[in-house]
């Protein structure tokens, strides 16, 4: 592939459908040119108006937008007749020769078939978006004048990433390669205890990009609706984003505490559930990701001192987590669309609200309190509760349980 001549700050267009094929897109291109100007649409009438008013230097489309489709952009491009001609790269879940040979005459700058190969797809913007030995660095922006933390917090709730990565997402997915490709119950096993992850896997098999009406809520649902291709593309696009691993030593104490809590609470809640016959796996996700609030409030706090903002290393922190933690998971799992059901479990955690409580949330609410327990404390008051009765455990099965 020839490299094209581009300005200083190469402008770029991404037109996908799907959230979270637009956001790893947006990732990978990042990671190559930091400094590139971004533009990202839904459907193909905005790329279309975009494209007739912006002068683009990169256009990124995939063929099965809504609407207007990808490949009549892609013609509506070359009918214009740019010299040199703009670069496009059309994507597609179709690799059969019939739609080749259709997009063969408009002159893509490159096909791409789904689900994408992440190094050939980084190769191809290298090519495209840097000149030969370039190498692009780009500054953390600077705070505003005058901002101060809460401010900043406030702000970056409904835009937060989401959790801290707690796997190794390489050697994740190095460990979970066999002679046949990908194998989806090793990735499972690899990653199944890092709450970004699960997050982030069932979000994207709930997407309307998936074409399911039955909702996901477990990990091992999750991967197996999105295929080896895109679950590996997600989880390794993770950790191309800013933060995505806490370098901050206090920051990063406190991740593992929480961590800690959320693999405790996990634990519990499918021992308990297998115990009383009901779905382990969903029980444990909710127990994995009922944390995930404080988990993406500390990421924020490591990008917020990263901008140049001062941070107490424990008052300051710790006040941060009481007060916004409980505010960005709920934000996070309603923007992720995370499945109601799935949220009401993450919830009882936490507390039982009025009415008839299911027996997965009993189960929840109990593998709560089991997890917040220290370790001289006794389960005799847990064997008391309401939530005890409900489920209708006593003390020695819970004295079992406080010992694996």
């Amino acid at each position: 592939m020839t490299a094209v001549v581009l300005p200083a700050v190469p402008r770029v267009l991404i037109a996908e459908a799907d959230p979270w094929s637009r956001d790893l897109l947006k990732q990978v291109l990042l990671n190559v040119r930091c400094d590139a100007r971004l533009d990202v649409c839904a459907d193909g009438q905005q790329a279309l108006e975009l494209l007739a008013n912006v002068p683009y230097d990169l256009v990124i489309v995939d063929w099965e937008l809504p609407g207007i489709d990808g490949l009549s952009v892609l013609r509506s491009v070359r009918l214009r007749k740019r010299n040199p001609p703009l670069p496009f790269i059309l994507m597609s879940s179709r690799n059969d020769s019939a739609s080749v040979r259709e997009v063969l005459p408009l002159a893509p700058t490159a096909y791409l078939t789904k689900p994408l190969n992440m190094e050939s797809l980084t190769l191809r913007l290298q090519d495209l978006l840097l000149n030969a030995g370039e190498e692009v660095s780009c500054e953390v922006p600077m705070l505003a004048p005058g901002m101060t933390l809460s401010v900043y917090l406030e702000r970056r709730r409904e835009l937060a990433d989401g959790a801290p990565l707690m796997t190794d997402v390489q050697l994740a997915v190095k460990r979970s390669l066999n002679p046949n490709g990908l194998d989806l119950t090793l990735l499972e096993a690899e990653v199944r205890t890092d709450p970004q992850i699960t997050a982030v896997l069932i979000a994207a098999a709930n997407s309307a990009a998936q074409h399911h009406g039955t909702a996901v809520q477990t990990l091992a649902q999750a991967l197996h609706r999105l295929g080896t291709g895109q679950s590996m593309n997600l989880i390794l696009g993770l950790a191309l984003k800013r933060s995505a691993r806490l370098s901050d030593p206090c920051l990063a104490d406190y991740a593992e505490r929480y961590w800690g809590l959320s693999l405790h609470t996990a634990e519990y809640a499918r021992t308990l559930a297998r115990l009383l016959d009901l779905d382990q796996e969903r029980c444990y996700c909710a127990g994995m990701l009922h944390r995930l609030g404080d988990l993406a409030l500390l990421r924020c706090l490591q990008e917020w001192k990263q901008a140049g903002g001062e941070l107490d290393e424990w008052e300051e922190i710790g006040d941060a987590l009481a007060e916004f933690g409980a505010g960005y998971g709920s934000a996070l799992r309603t923007r992720w669309r995370l499945p109601l059901e799935l949220r009401e479990l993450i919830a009882a955690v936490y507390q039982l609200g009025g009415g008839v409580y299911s027996r997965e949330a009993l189960v929840m609410n109990m593998a709560g309190q089991m997890a917040r327990l220290t370790e001289h404390e006794g389960v005799e008051a847990l064997a008391k509760s309401r939530t005890a009765r409900l489920l209708k455990i006593g003390l020695p099965e819970l004295m079992r349980l406080r010992k694996k």
